[in-house]
């Protein structure tokens, strides 16, 4: 399976010929190396309703004539723009064929800004995703604060590999990464969602490096890396 980085919170898994990509931010991000035209994939999946993760779900999604997968008020708002939509919730698992993805606790909030009717539309509960894909388990924690049930979903589940946030502000910082990353036992661990803004800056080489002291794999991926796993 290969895995690319597209930069915040966006990541890319791939199999064979068929592919999903989960939170696509790229044409607001001003690291992204690449556009949204550009995407070829089955399915896009979205953790939660803020712009910053699902500003080119739409786009990509009818480019590829691939369905949109969020919880139901999510699921339902994309549809409004005449896109393919699965809605799902916390707990459930989705079978997309060449993938299963369950969707697993963040904490968080979800909500889309409409700033020409100074409105904000209730997006559902936030989550994240972990997706077995040629029997491989990969975490996408979503946007999080820490929280005590990251163990329970580490000693439930056999996790491969885990994108976990750092940037602070919104999310975990550092310090609380690291326990969550302790907690879900990964056996290698990716930062994401930092350095987009400079609200959220953070050294992700030090991350990795206090990974490595606690025994924990740990790797920096930068906007457009693949790695194959």
């Amino acid at each position: 399976m290969d895995i690319i980085y597209h930069g915040h919170s966006c990541i890319q898994l791939i199999a064979g010929d068929k592919s999903l990509i989960i939170d696509p931010f790229l044409r607001g991000n001003p690291l992204a190396t690449t556009k949204a035209e550009e995407i070829k994939t089955d399915a896009v999946l979205l953790t939660h309703a803020h712009m910053d993760h699902i500003l080119d779900a739409d786009q990509i999604a009818l480019n590829n004539d691939a369905p949109v997968v969020a919880n139901p008020e999510l699921a339902a708002y994309m549809s409004w723009k005449g896109v393919k939509t699965i809605g799902m919730n916390i707990g459930g698992t989705l079978d997309l064929g060449f993938a299963k993805a369950k969707m697993v606790q963040a904490f968080h909030s979800s909500g889309i800004v409409v700033e020409e009717d100074k409105t904000i539309l209730y997006g559902g509960m936030p989550a994240g995703y972990i997706v077995n894909m040629e029997q491989l388990n990969v975490l996408h924690a979503g946007d999080t604060a820490l929280f005590g049930d990251m163990k329970m979903i580490g000693d439930r589940h056999s996790i491969d590999i885990a994108f976990i946030p750092i940037g602070d502000h919104y999310t975990m910082g550092i310090d609380d990464a690291l326990q969550a990353a302790i907690w879900y036992n990964a056996k290698l661990v990716v930062p994401v969602h930092y350095n987009t803004f400079p609200v959220i800056r953070q050294e992700a080489e030090s991350f990795v490096q206090q990974l490595q002291e606690r025994g924990i794999k740990g790797k920096v991926l930068k906007p457009g890396e693949k790695i194959t796993v």
